[in-house]
This record gives structure tokens, C-alpha cells and sequence, in this order.
């Protein structure tokens, strides 16, 4: 199966050689304008079947309100703001992204989610959040982001930075599926087309691994299997504590 796995990998590896180049010439960044549409559009159909997850674990967003104040929540990677819908009335929301091209639908997600206060939107990578400052937020929130960051553990390590002591981390990842499985061997196979749809995603990831190491004081965290399609379909839900 190993074998099988490496040699289809390889053919769609070949079959994606002019990609390859358009990103080696620093052409790809044409597709970052394009992007934040295509997942405006794939994030409605991902908060609508996960509408009932993603209402379950931001439930407890509300125990971090330090001594009564406001809610501060710092989102990695906000994208186009789907997850607004889902955050208690009052909170203030502080978003992040290394594409600025989602600012526009930033705008219309606050428009329509008034509950909630906007504070600022910073253009910067999960691994490099050196405009926040440490231990300023209650909360911070990563949903199908950790697939697509370029260090895992460097973005883990400025989460804890920017927590204030006793802050929580909530997450949603899509990750690797069980080996020997379909799911697991498709992951693999189709892993160099999926890259560049998503943006840099990557379906090979068990992101698990690197939060259980991260030095949080308590994590939550749950494997469930998402009602998507079968490449993205193993997911990790829970919450940590710095």
C-alpha cells in the first residue's frame, strides 16, 4: 500500500509540475486575490454542517472573562469572519490574517454580527503576531488554520505569548485520517493539488501532536469525524489552557 501511495503521490506531483513553477516565480500571489472568494463561498457550506460543533465548543468562550470585563478574542487567520456568529454579545474581537485581500469581508461579517466589537485587523502570519502584545487577550481562536501555517509549534508558542495567564485556546482542524485507511491514502495522493487550492493547506497534518507538546496547562481535545467530504472529514475540536 506504502508503495502504491508514494507512486500516485509522485504522478500528481508531476501533473502539478507548471504549479510548481508559478509559485517557484512568485506568480501564485495572483491567487491570494482570488482566494478569499472561493473560501467566502466553501465557508458557508462548512459553518452550515458544522453549525451544531462549532456552537458546542465556543459555548464556553464566556469563562474567560477576566473579573467581569470585556471579552478580548484574537482570531488567527479570521479569513472571512465566519466564526463571528458564534462569539458571546460584548466581546472584542481583534482578527488576523497574512492575506489582506479578506479585509473587505471582514467588513460585511462585523456589518452583519453587531453583537460583537471590532477592534482591528492585522495583516501578519500565525508564526509572527509581534504587533500583539503579550498576555493582552482572554482568548484565542484557530479554526482550519493550523493546516496551513508554516510552524505549527512557532504559532502554538506565540498563542501562549499573547494569552494572559489562565487564557484559552480554542481550535477546529481537519487532520491526517488513521493509517491503512482510504481516507489516510487519498490524503497523501492528493496532497500536492489540494496545496494549491487551499492556499497553502495541507491534509497531512496531525496537528494533535504538536498542541499535546505545546506546554498548555490543561487541554481538551476530542478526535470526531465531520460530516464533509472524506478528505477532510477527521477532525480534532477542543480548547487549552495557558
Amino acid at each position: 500500500m506504502a508503495l502504491i501511495m508514494a507512486f500516485c503521490t509522485l504522478i500528481f506531483n508531476v501533473l502539478c509540475l507548471p504549479l510548481h513553477l508559478i509559485k517557484a516565480l512568485g506568480m501564485f500571489e495572483i491567487y491570494k486575490r482570488v482566494f478569499p472568494i472561493c473560501l467566502y463561498r466553501c465557508s458557508i457550506i462548512y459553518n452550515n454542517k458544522m453549525h451544531d460543533k462549532k456552537k458546542e465548543l465556543f459555548r464556553s468562550l464566556p469563562e474567560f472573562n477576566r473579573h467581569g470585563k470585556q471579552l478580548t478574542i484574537l482570531e488567527i487567520g479570521c479569513g472571512t469572519g465566519t466564526n463571528f456568529q458564534f462569539y458571546p454579545p460584548g466581546c472584542k474581537v481583534i482578527c488576523t490574517d497574512p492575506n489582506p485581500h479578506f479585509k473587505k469581508y471582514l467588513k460585511s461579517s462585523m456589518e452583519g454580527n453587531d453583537h460583537i466589537t471590532f477592534d482591528r485587523f492585522v495583516v501578519a502570519s500565525g508564526e509572527d503576531m509581534g504587533a500583539i502584545e503579550s498576555e493582552s487577550v482572554d482568548v484565542v481562536v484557530c479554526t482550519l488554520v493550523l493546516c496551513s501555517v508554516n510552524n505549527i509549534p512557532k504559532t502554538l508558542q506565540e498563542t501562549r505569548r499573547m494569552l494572559r495567564p489562565g487564557g484559552g485556546f480554542f481550535f477546529m482542524e481537519h487532520v491526517v485520517g488513521e493509517p491503512s485507511t482510504w481516507t489516510y491514502f487519498f490524503q497523501h495522493v492528493l496532497q500536492p493539488p489540494w496545496y494549491y487550492f487551499g492556499d497553502g493547506c495541507e491534509i497531512v497534518r496531525d496537528t494533535w501532536k504538536p498542541l499535546e507538546a505545546a506546554g498548555f496547562s490543561d487541554l481538551k481535545l476530542k478526535h470526531v469525524e465531520a460530516p464533509l467530504m472524506f478528505l477532510i472529514k477527521p477532525h480534532i475540536i477542543g480548547y487549552a489552557v495557558k
